[in-house]
């Protein structure tokens, strides 16, 4: 199955003005000649405007937000609503980010609403989810990732559903140093496939794209993207230097 390839950047709360101006421009200029992949970066709220200037006439490199709120409009100061991010240019938006959850308690109700908002909106969305460390040694990942997916994807019908990218996020892999070795990448997102046949179709889990979310890097990301079921990554700080993100675009077998 030819699925969509797709390395997407989160820069979090990381780079001013200056540096995001540099860093998009740098990546624009070194990705222009990797075809076959779809890029996509994830900057700050405050600089995507000035960053859709810089990417606009660049069609294989999309920007996004990091979250959205669940309102459309309203009295929610410091929130930004799907509509905004639509207005500066964003393609996507991240939504369900680990930090997201752990950091800000989101709920799986919550994210639903960010979802069907960010639909309409006309914005696709980038869904993580994930196990914690004590959730992994339990072996209770399985359980907690298919549960994930169950409580928030099933209130999507087949039509809109393709319209998400899913990123698997080991959350006992992120910012710690550690890696889940290519096998396990592969037997988690074997059995993400093997949960959204269940949830929708064949053809729907076979047609979906499931990113690869945990420290992947420069040197580890050809053996990770070589598994038949991991169809990119969800890059983090791998992503603040242009030339270690335009190493992991060409990382596809």
């Amino acid at each position: 199955m030819n699925r969509r390839k797709i390395v997407a950047g989160n820069w979090k709360m990381n780079t001013d003005l200056h540096e995001a101006l540099s860093l998009a421009s740098a990546i624009r200029d070194n990705s222009k000649s990797i075809t076959g992949v779809e890029k996509i970066i994830f900057p700050p709220f405050t600089f995507l405007s000035a960053l859709n200037e810089v990417t606009k006439d660049e069609k294989s490199l999309a920007i996004g937000g990091q979250n959205c709120s669940e309102h459309e409009k309203g009295a929610y100061t410091g929130e930004t609503a799907a509509s905004m991010l639509r207005s500066v240019g964003c393609e996507y938006v991240l939504v369900g980010h680990s930090e997201r959850r752990t950091y800000f308690s989101e709920t799986s109700a919550q994210l639903i609403s960010k979802i069907k908002i960010a639909l309409q909106n006309n914005l696709k969305i980038i869904f993580c989810f994930g196990e914690q460390l004590s959730e992994r040694k339990s072996n209770k990942h399985f359980e907690t990732v298919k549960l994930q997916l169950e409580e928030v994807l099933t209130s999507f019908p087949k039509e809109e559903i393709l319209n998400l990218v899913l990123a698997y996020e080991p959350v006992w892999a992120i910012g710690t140093g550690e890696t889940a070795t290519p096998e396990q990448a592969q037997e988690m997102h074997a059995f993400i496939r093997k949960t959204l046949t269940g949830i929708f179709s064949k053809e729907i889990a076979d047609q979906m794209p499931i990113l690869y979310g945990g420290s992947c890097n420069a040197q580890n990301a050809r053996d990770l993207f070589a598994c038949p079921d991991v169809d990119g990554g969800l890059i983090g700080g791998a992503s603040l230097k242009a030339e270690d993100f335009c190493i992991i675009m060409k990382s596809f077998s």
